[in-house]
């Protein structure tokens, strides 16, 4: 997204935007507010469904706060959306993909448009403060365009190959990357704009069809994402978007032998179902997976105190630490432990937390009860391992906080390293902190996790070399205050994990990610010369 002014807005910039992007996000959010309690449907063949029943959802600021009433679809519904998603793709899979392209930048134009209406319905359903929630829906449109950018650099992956020499034929070879039909979407609850949009582009642009399925507790956004797909002028049935519980239709999207492919975003432990549930058809069928991390920052005696400490406090508490990016490990070499722990309080500590849709609000709510609980769990647990709580550790219930779920971003120390928690994914305001003896040391705890997202490193120019050739994840940043280990964009860092954190090895926003959404055909043309 861009102003009048040449200021583009990535998560990189965020904390110093033009003050016409807060006079926009507080006129949207007041119509937003207006707008509550609505009831809203599926949309299906181009066709809004309602259900038999609705289900409410809450503001986790607020939980008295209905923002509207949603179906509560059913295997019936997961079925005809499918069914739509079918007849549309031999159209809309032969369509030249210049046409595709025209249709989807609209697409990404209107969600420009949009922009603040959809942050100001993603900061109230999700908790994110309003720069996080308009970054959220403006990598969204740039991932959509990325997305088309590669289609159109590659001439629609149509690549003539070599002639066979053949005496007396004239032979010619073509790849073609071909869509495969019908894509499902399911999208997570904490970029609902971002991984909704971005997977569901990058799979249009590539000529398939789909069906998105987002979490529970942020249908909102992606019902609005979907109107932007729709009111661009898609044909009815190339976009769909069903709503309700995971263990129904969600299951009865995975289980149908009429999908082609999925993309999915969520828990390890959610994904490993998936590719399990997907691999009992008849043939092998894609699976792309982001699955989580347990990211680590590394920071060198020889590091920029001030700059590693922004960057790991913006990183352990953006969005409350419900990011798979999110750094929940810190490694610091002993010369400069106590300068760097001691920095990283302080900041921590001028953190506003409180409703998230306010200016100077950098932490909201944590999503739902579950959260909550386990975020009181998790400090039981390192209470009863013998660590040290040096700040936060305690749910906040008074006044402004009484009816949300608001958790103090918690820095932990003297955690046992053989404690479980700092390998598992909390996807909370927890930070666990270390000393270590050198940046060996760092780097093998660092990579000892099945996870493999991002990571962060704070040193001298070759001590960032050696993390850059040593250090086992997909997206990784050196020196960088503005984000230990989170803050990807489109066109700037793909984003993508090893090992347990994602299936496919391609970075989304990158290069090599819109092929995933596609299968190759080797056409071959023997004429008589």
């Amino acid at each position: 997204m861009t102003t009048n002014a040449p200021f583009k807005l990535t998560y990189a910039t965020m904390f110093n935007p033009p003050e016409e992007l807060h006079e926009r996000f507080e006129a949207a959010l007041a119509e937003v507010k207006a707008e509550m309690g609505k009831e809203h449907a599926m949309l299906i063949g181009g066709q809004d469904r309602k259900a038999k029943t609705a289900f409410e959802d809450h503001s986790p600021i607020d939980t008295d706060w209905v923002l509207g009433y949603f179906p509560q679809g059913d295997e019936k519904d997961a079925a005809d959306a499918i069914q739509a998603a079918r007849l549309a793709a031999a159209d809309w899979g032969a369509r030249p993909w210049q046409e595709r392209m025209v249709l989807l930048r609209k697409a990404a134009d209107l969600i420009d448009q949009r922009i603040f209406k959809i942050a100001a319905v993603i900061s109230m359903e999700v908790g994110k403060n309003r720069m996080e929630a308009l970054g959220d829906i403006a990598e969204a449109a740039d991932l959509i365009r990325y997305a088309c950018d590669q289609i159109t650099a590659n001439n629609g992956f149509i690549k003539e190959m070599g002639h066979d020499p053949l005496a007396g034929y004239k032979a010619t070879n073509y790849s073609v990357l071909k869509p495969y039909g019908v894509w499902l979407i399911i999208s997570p609850f904490n970029f609902p704009a971002a991984l909704t949009g971005g997977p569901a582009g990058a799979a249009m642009a590539a000529g398939n069809t789909v069906v998105i399925k987002p979490a529970s507790d942020t249908p909102w956004t992606s019902r609005l994402l979907a109107e932007c797909f729709r009111d661009a002028g898609l044909p009815d049935g190339v976009c769909n978007y069903v709503t309700g519980p995971g263990r129904t239709l969600g299951q009865a999207l995975i289980d149908s032998p009429q999908v082609d492919g999925i993309t999915f975003t969520g828990s390890y432990d959610v994904g490993m179902h998936i590719f399990r549930s997907f691999a009992q058809g008849t043939y092998v069928r894609p699976t792309i997976l982001e699955m989580g991390g347990k990211n680590a920052a590394i920071v060198s005696k020889n590091a920029d105190i001030e700059e590693a400490a922004l960057g790991i406090v913006r990183s352990a508490f953006g969005l409350q630490g419900q990011k798979c990016s999110a750094c929940s490990r810190v490694y610091i070499e002993k010369p400069v432990f106590q300068k760097v722990l001691d920095r990283v309080l302080e900041l921590t500590k001028k953190f506003e937390i409180g409703d998230p849709t306010q200016r100077s609000v950098y932490l909201g709510p944590v999503i739902n009860r579950k959260a909550y609980e386990d975020y009181q769990a998790y400090i039981d647990e390192m209470y009863k391992a013998g660590a040290r709580i040096l700040t936060g550790g305690k749910v906040l219930k008074d006044g402004a906080f009484a009816k949300g779920y608001f958790c103090a971003p918690t820095i932990a120390v003297d955690l046992p390293h053989s404690h479980h928690l700092w390998k598992q994914e909390m996807f909370l305001p927890i930070t666990t902190v270390m000393a270590v003896d050198s940046l060996e040391q760092a780097m093998r705890y660092a990579n000892d996790v099945a996870y493999g997202l991002t990571s962060g490193f704070y040193g001298s120019l070759e001590e960032a070399k050696w993390y850059f050739d040593n250090i086992q994840a997909g997206v990784n940043y050196a020196n960088r205050p503005q984000g230990a280990t989170t803050g990807a964009w489109p066109g700037f860092q793909p984003f993508g994990g090893w090992k347990g954190s994602g299936s496919s090895g391609k970075n989304a926003g990158g290069l090599y990610y819109v092929q995933l959404y596609m299968h190759e055909q080797i056409q071959t043309l023997i004429q008589k010369a």
